[in-house]
């Protein structure tokens, strides 16, 4: 195992590179997974401060070679170790032989108990793969580093026996790893990979489910034969079999088999039962009541809602806002009748006014070419919300559009605990609480989307369904669909949506990652999943990160596995960030992040209210601040407290201690249950509600709810019809870009642009200048020759607006991204170039920035346009006040957003330096 700790299994370029930095001199080296190649491998080898990479491919054989300079000859091996073992040697075409290993760090932290569960999570030091080596090299190693295995192994089991349930099974394998491994390593080695030992001890450890197993199948089997046809006997092989568990000497084959029967009588003795009362009632000719089917519940309509404001500085009224009729009614106060009722189709606009949060402008016309904006004042903006999301409910409803422009997401998520839910979720569902919650007015508003994430959750996956399905019925009297179910273990997820927008839902993906013990056990990680609705793509993933308020590193390494092995969205952007392969991305779950303060000072922070404070100590925000974990993510304002760990059967005090047979472990308050988002740029996506609820108090984790409203494009279908003459063109144009990039390579690179709206991706020619003044970045540019003219496959000024350009920077040598991005056309849509700058992302890491000019031509007849139904609504920042009636419709104009990178360039000393792109004279 030593000689191949220079394998560090899947680590990414960047960190790779900090290794070779770290160990700073020529010929240090190390080998990694190829992350353009799949089962190929890449040689990284540190030479005059400078890394290069070299491809590791196997042939068809599986013999491995490595690609070097052109004139050298390539070699190849059977082992990795034997082709390192070579390259040792000079002049084989690198451009220093290997010299000096980077070893793998010991991650012994990884191993130890997870605190709560006793459940661990992380990685273990992973064997070199062999390629054609049989029993592989490790195998190969004498037997004292056997011996040392077998010990690292029970070691490792140690540490998990004081916190598992199983202690009498650890027995059992403790015996095996101290007695009979070596043997089992032997056998292997001369070619026996049956494991002998290994299946003696599973049987042993095992009888106790054999005894277990034969009580519940004998069970089974005379529950079947009671249901069995009175002429037909019982079947002969049942009775065989029964007899042999009790003489038989158990084995695993028997288990499995005994379990195999289990499933099968579980399986069928529904249908049985079923079959066998049917034949019943025909052969007696019984008469069965009749039951009157219940007729399927309508939508409940909404109540006609009245709110109190403010006109001018003394008047008060009453605005009556009817969502079935469509109308919003103004009522002074003290008048029986309304002073004007205005219908929802002569309703312009919705300003809401920043610096007062409870007052809104509303624009209406009156008389032809006339409109008039009148200000209202609400008692407090929760209520100017609910008036506003009735007026778009109303505009929604009453419009003529055939597909929306706007729907409302629901993203919920609960450690239920290993404990059954109460029998009312309304008030998670419903998002009533604590924090930003729902008003009143509008909290029974069905969403098109409900997506559910649960952990530690006992509930079976059907059964689950059913009841979240049953809970939205009697709220909201619809019956929602299932889009889609991912488990792992006691990790769920379920996406429900209305059943109108069954038909939209398209390429459903679900997948998950296992992040415990080894990263093989499922009580941590992540279950997704992905779809479309009509042209906009969503990504959903529910997550249970490590526990304890130490493993802040272990969970950060939770969400790169989780980043990079979950399999959701189009496969063409699989070698994209996952961050970036969806329009809206939402990321929830127990998160695990603990706050960093003492116990006594949380709980003094907490009856006072005083989040902020404790929100400035809270380990997901340091680390986000870090650039640790969830790049540029969304979070909504905290205004709850946080949500574990509450003692059971209430929510009035936290149970802050737990003993353990290892003595008293703090679990301090904290805001582990956690929902962000991350959109594709000048995307719409709002979040209305971030709380928590107050009344359900069955587990020590209180439910999280978040509401969002986000704005989701259709097919397009040209105003133009095709006709005989050529169609017109548009045109995505660049003048120049240039990238920095985190790395010590000096590789030629090439850009990969990809987007829905090209018939295929397309590349660039390689860069015309690059140079590396700061050590540890690379400064790359291309200029308008070398970088391809683009043609959207429709030209309409509708269509383009809504599409994204997705960038990748690939180095010419390795094919592997140095980082990626997403480029927004709808502010780059004119005659002149305009100046777009942006980050780069790769496998969860920033790893550079990108800047350049670039523009997108629309043909003259293709550029009218519509109002979208979610920019019907807009922001004020000035509270001027208007003429009373002043014929005005103000709309404010689009402004581009800008953000910088936090860190900027300083004197570097190494290669760590967290410097990134200089924009010069950039605001």
């Amino acid at each position: 195992m030593a000689a191949a700790s220079w394998y560090h299994r899947d680590i990414s370029r960047v960190v790779a590179e900090e290794l070779l930095a770290k160990a700073g001199r020529d010929g240090c080296f190390l080998v990694r997974d190829s992350e353009s190649v799949s089962g190929a491998y890449a040689l990284c080898l540190l030479f005059q401060r400078h890394v290069h990479t070299y491809r590791i491919l196997p042939d068809d054989e599986g013999l491995l070679s490595v690609q070097t300079i052109q004139g050298i000859q390539a070699k190849c091996f059977r082992t990795l170790p034997d082709l390192i073992g070579a390259y040792q040697q000079p002049n084989n075409g690198l451009v220093t032989p290997l010299l000096y290993p980077v070893h793998r760090a010991r991650q012994a932290a990884d191993e130890d108990s997870d605190g709560e569960d006793g459940r661990g999570s992380g990685h273990t030091a992973s064997a070199v793969p062999t390629w054609g080596a049989g029993t592989g090299a490790w195998l190969s190693a004498p037997i004292a580093g056997r011996t040392h295995i077998s010990q690292q192994l029970h070691q490792r089991l140690q540490e998990q026996v004081h916190s598992s349930p199983a202690s009498d099974f650890m027995g059992f394998m403790a015996e095996y790893l101290n007695h009979h491994l070596q043997l089992d390593l032997e056998a292997l080695r001369h070619g026996h990979p049956q494991l002998r030992h290994l299946s003696t001890a599973l049987v042993t450890a095992c009888r106790a489910l054999h005894r277990r197993i034969d009580f519940t199948l004998a069970g089974l089997e005379t529950l079947a034969r009671v249901f069995d046809p009175p002429a037909s006997p019982c079947s002969p092989a049942r009775e065989q079999v029964s007899p042999s568990r009790a003489t038989t000497a158990p084995n695993l084959e028997l288990l499995l088999n005994k379990i195999s029967t289990v499933n099968h009588l579980l399986s069928s003795l529904e249908k049985k039962v079923l079959k066998s009362l049917q034949e019943t009632v025909s052969r007696h000719k019984l008469a069965l009541p009749c039951v009157a089917a219940a007729p399927p519940p309508t939508a409940k309509p909404l109540a006609v809602q009245s709110f109190e404001v403010k006109v001018g500085k003394l008047q008060r009224a009453a605005l009556t806002v009817d969502v079935e009729s469509g109308t919003v009614a103004i009522t002074k106060k003290g008048s029986g009748s309304p002073e004007e009722t205005i219908p929802q189709d002569k309703i312009l606009q919705l300003i809401k006014y920043q610096s007062v949060q409870s007052k809104v402008r509303l624009v209406y016309d009156r008389e032809p070419q006339r409109s008039l904006s009148r200000d209202f004042v609400f008692p407090n903006a929760r209520k100017r919300e609910a008036f506003c999301q009735l007026l778009q409910l109303m505009k929604i409803q009453h419009s003529n559009l055939d597909e929306p422009d706007l729907i409302s997401v629901y993203v919920g998520t609960w450690n239920m605990g290993s404990t059954p839910p109460p029998r009312s979720l309304a008030s998670w569902l419903t998002s009533r609480g604590l924090g930003r919650t729902q008003d009143e007015t509008t909290a029974c508003i069905p969403h098109d989307i409900y997506v559910i994430g649960t952990q530690e959750n006992s509930l079976g996956d059907r059964e689950w369904v059913e009841f979240l399905r049953a809970s939205l019925k009697t709220l909201m009297a619809i019956d929602y669909r299932v889009v889609a179910l991912q488990c792992l273990w006691s990790i769920k997820i379920v996406v429900l949506v209305k059943p109108e927008h069954e038909r939209r839902i398209s390429h459903v993906h679900t997948s998950s990652v296992k992040t415990g013990i080894a990263n093989t056990l499922g009580n941590k990680g992540a279950v997704g999943v992905s779809f479309l609705f009509n042209g906009t793509s969503f990504g959903f993933i529910n997550c249970h990160l490590a526990s304890g308020s130490e493993k802040t590193h272990r969970r950060n390494q939770n969400y790169s596995d989780i980043l990079r092995s979950l399999v959701l969205g189009d496969k063409r952007l699989s070698a994209f960030d996952l961050t970036l392969r969806f329009t809206h991305l939402f990321w929830f779950g127990d998160l695990n992040y603990r706050l960093d303060m003492d116990v006594q000072d949380i709980l003094a922070h907490v009856t006072k209210k005083e989040f902020e404070t404790l929100l400035a100590v809270d380990q997901l925000n340091l680390e986000r601040e870090k650039n640790k974990v969830f790049l540029r993510f969304s979070e909504g304002d905290i205004s709850f407290p946080p949500t574990y760990r509450y003692e059971r059967g209430s929510r009035d005090s936290y149970m802050w201690q737990k003993f353990k047979p290892t003595g008293v472990r703090i679990n301090v308050p904290s805001w582990c249950d956690r929902i962000l988002w991350k959109s594709h740029p000048e995307t719409h996506v709002v979040c209305k509600s971030y709380g928590c609820t107050d009344d359900i108090v069955t587990s020590d984790h209180s439910p999280v709810f978040a509401t969002f409203e986000v704005g989701v494009t259709s097919q397009f279908v040209p105003k133009k019809a095709p006709g005989s003459d050529p169609e017109p063109l548009a045109c995505i144009e660049w003048e120049s870009i240039e990238v920095i990039v985190k790395t010590a390579s000096r590789s030629k690179c090439y850009i990969e642009f990809h987007s829905y709206c090209l018939e295929e991706a397309q590349r660039s020619g390689e860069n015309t200048s690059q140079s590396c003044d700061i050590p540890g970045f690379l400064k790359l540019a291309w200029s308008a020759k070398s970088l391809p003219m683009l043609h959207p496959i429709l030209p309409d000024l509708e269509y383009l607006g809504d599409q994204h350009l997705l960038l990748s920077i690939k180095g010419v040598e390795s094919c592997e991204s140095y980082g990626e991005c997403c480029i927004a056309m709808k502010s780059m849509i004119g005659s002149m170039a305009q100046q777009f700058e942006t980050f780069l992302f790769h496998r969860g890491e920033e790893t550079g920035s990108m800047r350049g000019w670039m523009k997108v031509r629309v043909p003259k007849d293709r550029r009218s346009t519509r109002e979208r139904l979610y920019e019907w609504i807009s922001f004020e920042e000035d509270d001027a006040e208007p003429a009373a009636d002043a014929p005005t419709c103000p709309k404010p104009p689009l402004q581009r957003l800008r953000s910088r990178p936090r860190s900027l360039p300083e004197a570097a000393a190494g290669y760590t330096n967290p410097a990134y792109f200089i924009f010069e004279g950039v605001p």
